[in-house]
């Protein structure tokens, strides 16, 4: 690949009237990274860079800490004052005590604080986008989300937040959602090969013109031979080609892929301009014995 790497190579979405490059960026990694040595410096450099390459679409949480850094205190630190385009999506749901263990998700009124927190973290006076999160990453979130999503609907009436989304949810979760108020995004654990059973509402999304974007998308642990050979005939790395994949799912599907890395960062957004062949998009579909049917 030899385009100018920028991160709106890949196109762009409307988070409700919210312009953003598809190729975005998740903070999760600056505040927990997996050895725990991530310099702050660095962090804050891996920020500045991702908007310098045209990244306006950031992923964050106040639950995204550790007892050294918060990803919400570093990019404030490293972008505030904020590009007037930069639209920073956050979390709530979840609660982590000091000690960095989760507790039971919010209560509707616990919700109202959280959003709180993230706008005293970033430094705004409102939110872009929240998405309401339930449930674990391993433990997809059950049950009814009205009252705590009504909650969200309610601080969004006030101001404090702009648009809403949901996360680690089902197809009735949205419907649920939708019936409350307007749901700009999804946001799920998915890839290539993780949590295929939502390739149909990938779909529903789209349909509904609701971006759907994927967490740990590239994550992949031992990698898949077929990944490899499209990566090696392309020149380019198995982790930009499950971008590139994720990508060519819909016009609504976003991607938010997250590192410590500066070089990573730049590898990151360079497969946004990474195009596959519809045989190859094929191969990859067949990939764990899956049958092909993207949201194109």
């Amino acid at each position: 690949m030899t385009e100018t790497i920028n991160a709106g190579a890949a196109g762009t979405w409307q988070l409700g009237d919210l312009t953003v490059n598809r190729m975005g960026y998740g903070a999760m990694r600056l505040a927990i990274s997996g050895d725990g040595r991530l310099d702050r410096d660095q962090a804050i450099a891996v920020l500045r860079r991702a908007v310098e390459l045209g990244v306006n679409h950031i992923d964050t949480a106040a639950f995204y800490f550790s007892p050294l850094r918060s990803a919400n205190e570093l990019i404030s630190t490293a972008l505030n004052p904020y590009p007037d385009d930069l639209v920073i999506t956050t979390k709530v749901g979840p609660g982590r005590a000091l000690d960095g263990s989760f507790l039971p998700e919010a209560t509707p009124e616990q919700l109202r604080l959280q959003v709180e927190e993230n706008i005293r973290q970033l430094g705004r006076d409102h939110l872009d986008v929240v998405n309401l999160r339930i449930g674990s990453t391993l433990d997809r979130g059950a049950g009814s989300l009205a009252d705590r999503f009504g909650a969200l609907a309610e601080l969004r009436q006030k101001g404090l937040i702009r648009h809403l989304g949901i996360s680690n949810v089902g197809p009735e979760h949205l419907a649920e959602a939708q019936a409350i108020a307007p749901v700009v995004c999804v946001q799920n654990q998915y890839g290539l090969t993780v949590r295929r059973e939502d390739d149909d509402l990938v779909r529903l999304c789209a349909d509904q013109k609701v971006a759907f974007v994927p967490f740990f998308a590239i994550a992949s642990g031992a990698e898949d031979e077929t990944v490899t050979a499209i990566a090696r005939d392309h020149g380019v790395s198995p982790a930009q080609v499950r971008l590139a994949w994720t990508l060519h799912q819909g016009p609504n599907v976003l991607a938010i892929p997250g590192t410590g890395s500066v070089e990573h960062l730049e590898e990151n957004i360079a497969a946004a301009s990474l195009r596959l062949s519809e045989a190859e998009l094929a191969r990859l579909d067949g990939v764990n014995g899956h049958e092909p049917g993207r949201g194109e």
